[in-house]
């Protein structure tokens, strides 16, 4: 199966309990939710999963049509028009109402490998839910047709009316008390896309370049090109108008991964550009190595924090490169560790994460990218022996015995590294919920301090042993 996680887009009508359902299957009250229509805007985020599948959820804005604005969504199957990255001016014309929510939805909509469709059994079937109906059905995507409210028997009843929309069979679900949810579920993960694994393993090694609009990806991208002289062909991404491009370095082979349209830029809306949160999550879960690139002068960017955070949510290796620095006056020796400071604060990460100050459009330390890149690919394959991982914890306990909780003294037995990519340690102990949060840091303290882990995160583990 594909390691990329599926994204879920859960679209419909304003007021039909999008959110509620939201927070019903990611498991925390995280949309915010009022019987008000057009209380969602943007889209909210929430992993979820269920039969063993993970999946990303993704809540929306209500949809209300009017007769002066247009949308516009591009079937998966068909390729957009020269110059339409995202295809928002070809395929299905439909009427929205704000500029905000449009947007919103329609990037949802075009990212999403599936589309739960709500509609509301309460109310029943609306011109509105007809329309909606119409364009999620030009996508050409698996439509999960969805009834909430159906808290009785009557209304689970009544949702046949809903067949009328020609997208099967309706699921009736509670999303206020979680019944049908199940069924619901079942529906949504039956429509995933699956791939399978060929007999030949993919040893590449895949780089996410990731930013904000405008903080110089593809000149980046066109300078890392140029100067190395590599041998490069451009291949098809699994993110729709994505281009992976191969370049080869001292005869290793690395994958960079561009942005979507990144490289056809000034060709999409501002309020496109601005909301490209869904892409970047798609890069994310593709890659080992994310290179996040910072504007030097715009380091408090929400974006970039939000970014940032997936990066380390799901246990990639990353760089930051902190771009335009040749715009930066009057520097002095203080000035690159003041900047880091900032970037670490602002961005939550720790000393392990390597920082670079580059000026793409000058070349500026461009050169020290790929063997940093390489370095930090090392990092992340790198295996300890057990015998050396155990004298580690052993000096570690020495050095500074934990002092455990539950009325007992923590012991550890032994410890053991589980995989690579990222590197995973499990650590037995004869009771795991007394380690506290501190040791555990301690822990991870001890093994970057002898192994280094350069730019990789640490993935570690703790579980009981009876003593013998």
């Amino acid at each position: 199966m594909s390691k990329n996680k599926p994204i879920v887009a859960l679209v419909g009508r304003p007021n039909v309990g999008k959110s509620t359902l939201f927070n019903r299957i990611i498991g925390q009250r995280k949309a915010i939710v009022e019987d008000l229509a057009g209380t969602t805007r943007d889209r909210v985020y929430g992993e979820a999963d269920w039969a063993g599948r993970d999946f990303i959820m993704v809540d929306t804005g209500g949809l209300v049509f009017d007769s002066h604005s247009n949308l516009s969504v591009t079937s998966t199957q068909a390729k957009p028009k020269r110059g339409h990255e995202l295809g928002f001016q070809a395929g299905v014309e439909s009427r929205f109402f704000l500029p905000e929510i449009r947007q919103q939805v329609a990037i949802a909509i075009e990212e999403a490998e599936v589309i739960i469709f709500l509609v509301d059994g309460e109310t029943g079937l609306t011109s509105t839910d007809n329309d909606v109906a119409d364009l999620l059905r030009r996508t050409q995507k698996p439509i999960v047709l969805t009834v909430n409210k159906a808290d009785n028997k009557k209304r689970r009843g009544e949702v046949t009316e809903f067949y009328n929309l020609g997208l099967g069979d309706p699921i009736p679900v509670s999303a206020l008390h979680g019944t049908g949810t199940g069924d619901l579920l079942d529906a949504v993960v039956k429509s995933f896309p699956y791939t399978e694994e060929t007999e030949e393993t993919d040893e590449s090694l895949k780089i996410a370049i990731l930013g904000r609009p405008n903080v110089g990806k593809s000149s980046l991208l066109n300078r890392l090109l140029g100067e190395e002289r590599v041998i490069v062909s451009d291949i098809a991404g699994t993110t729709r108008d994505a281009i992976d491009t191969i370049l080869k370095y001292e005869n290793k082979e690395l994958v960079l991964i561009d942005t979507a349209g990144i490289r056809r830029r000034g060709k999409i809306g501002t309020g496109v550009e601005k909301h490209s949160f869904l892409r970047a999550i798609k890069t994310i879960n593709r890659a080992d190595i994310c290179l996040l690139m910072v504007d030097a002068g715009e380091l408090e960017a929400t974006q970039d924090a939000h970014i940032a955070g997936y990066i380390l949510n799901e246990a990639k290796s990353v760089i930051v490169l902190v771009n335009k620095w040749d715009t930066i006056a009057e520097k002095d020796n203080d000035t690159m560790k003041k900047f880091t400071k900032l970037i670490q604060t602002e961005l939550k990460f720790m000393d392990y994460v390597p920082i670079l100050f580059i000026s793409a459009k000058t070349g500026q330390r461009v050169n020290k990218i790929i063997p940093l890149i390489l370095q930090v690919s090392e990092e992340r394959l790198r295996r300890i022996p057990t015998a050396e991982l155990n004298r580690l914890l052993q000096d570690a306990v020495t050095k500074h015995p934990p002092k455990g909780d539950h009325h007992q003294r923590l012991k550890f037995f032994y410890a053991t590294q589980a995989t690579v990519s990222p590197p995973t340690f499990i650590f037995f102990v004869n009771d795991y919920k007394a380690v506290h949060f501190t040791y555990q840091r301690y822990l991870e303290n001890q093994l970057r301090e002898q192994y280094n882990f350069v730019g990789t995160p640490l993935r570690i583990i703790f579980r009981n042993r009876k003593e013998e």
